[in-house]
Formats: structure tokens, C-alpha cells, sequence
């Protein structure tokens, strides 16, 4: 008798459909119900395989690639990781332009994906022609039957959560969400869940999580360009030192901004007391949480919930390594917590 083997036909399949997970002990002290959308668990370990399936499709159905055919990006990691994923599925090359200030890890797990990587200064402006948006660009002048990406500067990246991430969230909360908490880079995914959440019911508050040393937050409020806002931080993937045109702002409430410091050890935090092993913008974005509260922006009847945007494993050799952590003055002591359960016997 045949059994009809019960699997998925290759990993593009697992995208989406991610868990809405309740926090428990690290929001123990703050009033209402709090709910993060594990997305560290679609197959490329983050949200953009999202937008990374949505743009590549609809290119195909244009007619604008084929199987052969260069994809060029822009990323921090995660975007690109995505990408190459795709891209290995469906039989295209990929090309990726990557900060410096990308994890080591992101960057090996692209090179392991067979992407090609170029690592560009993260210290520049947009417009120079060294930042990765400038090499792309050239890049993909230069190669014959690319296709460009164009994440910050692409409405299909809001497409795509509006189509899947907010359907999502509304179902698995029943419609009773109060807050959507998330960062923001690109501005697709607050953006795409935003309007769709919206849409359902438009007292549903939506805060966008931003870090010191960008320019979105104050250009919400102002609608101006201050580059006197910019300067050096380390979180991947949070703020800008450009205006996406991926980000609507007007389906954004407020803007919250967040150190690199206190980030980083709130998404350690998530690890030690909700089992979530987490990246640095998950933690900027439970950092903004609790601010938030401080603020009394949330009640007893609070249902929020926080995008958690990709896995702890690409940030090793960064808010999860003590040693980085010191050399980034985020200990006050060579000594630290996590060092000091290890011991090695001889």
C-alpha cells in the first residue's frame, strides 16, 4: 500500500505562519499582556524571508529574472541571508553589499549560502560612493540582466507583511491586539503590519523602535533630514542615516528610541528568562517596551505585540560574546555574569 509522504517540497515552504509566543518573567513587573512573533523561526531565521520570497515572485512574474539571473542587495545580514536562500532554491546567482558593521557570523553564513559578498564602510554617508548602497547600484550597472532589490526604496517590501505578518498577528490575537512594537530599518515590516492592523481598527497603536544616532524618529515628528542626528551606533538592522521610502510613516504612532547598551542587554535578558535565544534588535525592541511602560502607554487590558526580528546564533562574536560586550564598555568588569558558571576541568 503507498503512504503519501508528508513533507513540504523545499524550504520556501516554511515561510511564514510564524508563533505569537507570551512573555512571562522579564515583563513580570509591567501592566498588560505582552506577546512576541518569533520570526528567528522561519528557515532563514528571520523576517525578511518574507519580503525575499515576495520581490524575487512578483520579479518572476514580470518577467524581470530568470533562472540564472543576479540578484544584487543592500543588507545588513539578514535581508541577504534571505536572499541567498532563495536564490540557491530557485537556481539565481546573488550578489550582496554588506555593512561593516554586520556581525562576522551574518557574514560567513551569507559566504556559506554562496553569495558573493562585498563589505562596505558603515561610517559613510548614503550618497558616498564606498556606503553599500552606492556599490550596489554600480554593481548592478554594471552586471547585464541584474535585478536590484532596492529594499529601502521598494513598496513590495511593505507588500509583503501586509499580505502575510499582519493577517498573521490579527488572527493569532483575535483582533484584540492594542500595541504593534517594532523596529525599524527598512520600515517594511512595521510599515506592511501597520497599515493592515489599521485597517481592522485604527486605535491600534503603532511604535516604531529607533536608535540613537538616526534620523527616523525625529523625521516623524518633524518631517525634516537632520544630519546633525546622525552618528556611529552598533545596532544591525535599526535606524537610518536615510529616508527609506519603504517606511510610511503615517501609519506609525510614535517613534521610541533606544540605546546600543541597554539593547544588547535586553536581549540577553530575553534569553536567561524567557528561553528565547534572540538577536540585537529583538532586545532594542523589549528595551523600547519597557521604557514604554515607564511612559504608562500600556494597561491591564494591553494585548502588545513585539516583532522579534531574527536568531541570537548571528551574533556571536557580538552581544553575545563577553569580550565584545567589554570592549564596548558594557561591563564594568572584565568578570562577567555569563563567564562565571564555566569551568573547565583538567
Amino acid at each position: 500500500m503507498n503512504k503519501k509522504v508528508k513533507a513540504y517540497k523545499n524550504a520556501l515552504d516554511l515561510i511564514g505562519k510564524t508563533p505569537l509566543v507570551k512573555l512571562n518573567n522579564i515583563v513580570n513587573n509591567i501592566s498588560g499582556n505582552f506577546y512576541a512573533k518569533v520570526e528567528a523561526l522561519n528557515p532563514g531565521h528571520s523576517n525578511k524571508d518574507r519580503i525575499a520570497l515576495h520581490i524575487i515572485e512578483s520579479a518572476e512574474e514580470k518577467g524581470l529574472i530568470k533562472p540564472g539571473s543576479t540578484i544584487i542587495e543592500t543588507t545588513s545580514g539578514n535581508t541577504g541571508f534571505s536572499l541567498a536562500m532563495v536564490s540557491v532554491i530557485k537556481g539565481y546567482n546573488c550578489i550582496l553589499a554588506v555593512s561593516s558593521k554586520s556581525s562576522p557570523d551574518k557574514i560567513d553564513m551569507l559566504k556559506a549560502m554562496g553569495a558573493k559578498v562585498y563589505v562596505c564602510p558603515a561610517h559613510v554617508s548614503a550618497d558616498d560612493s564606498r556606503s553599500y548602497y552606492q556599490v550596489a547600484k554600480r554593481l548592478h550597472e554594471e552586471i547585464k540582466g541584474s535585478f536590484y532589490i532596492n529594499q529601502y526604496f521598494n513598496k513590495l517590501n511593505i507588500e509583503a507583511h501586509y499580505k502575510t505578518t499582519g493577517p498573521e498577528i490579527w488572527d493569532q490575537t483575535n483582533g484584540t491586539i492594542t500595541h504593534l512594537i517594532a523596529s525599524s530599518g527598512t520600515g517594511g515590516t512595521i510599515s506592511g503590519i501597520g497599515k493592515f492592523l489599521k485597517e481592522k481598527n485604527p486605535n491600534i497603536k503603532i511604535i516604531g523602535v529607533d536608535a540613537y544616532g538616526s534620523v527616523l524618529k525625529k523625521y516623524h515628528e518633524t518631517k525634516e533630514f537632520d544630519e546633525d542626528e546622525i552618528y556611529p551606533y552598533r545596532i544591525e538592522g535599526l535606524g537610518k542615516n536615510l529616508i527609506p521610502t519603504a517606511t510610511n510613516f503615517d501609519v506609525i504612532d510614535l517613534f521610541e528610541k533606544v540605546t546600543d547598551e541597554e539593547s544588547a542587554h535586553c536581549s540577553r535578558e530575553i534569553a536567561l528568562k524567557e528561553g528565547l535565544f534572540v538577536g540585537y534588535t529583538s532586545g532594542a525592541t523589549m528595551q523600547a517596551v519597557k521604557q514604554l511602560a515607564k511612559g504608562k502607554h500600556f494597561n491591564k487590558n494591553s494585548n502588545v505585540v513585539m516583532i522579534f526580528c531574527d536568531h541570537g546564533s548571528r551574533y556571536m562574536s557580538k552581544i553575545y560574546s563577553d569580550k565584545w560586550m567589554y570592549d564596548q564598555g558594557f561591563y564594568d568588569s572584565e568578570k562577567t555574569e555569563l563567564e562565571k558558571p564555566i569551568e573547565y576541568i583538567k
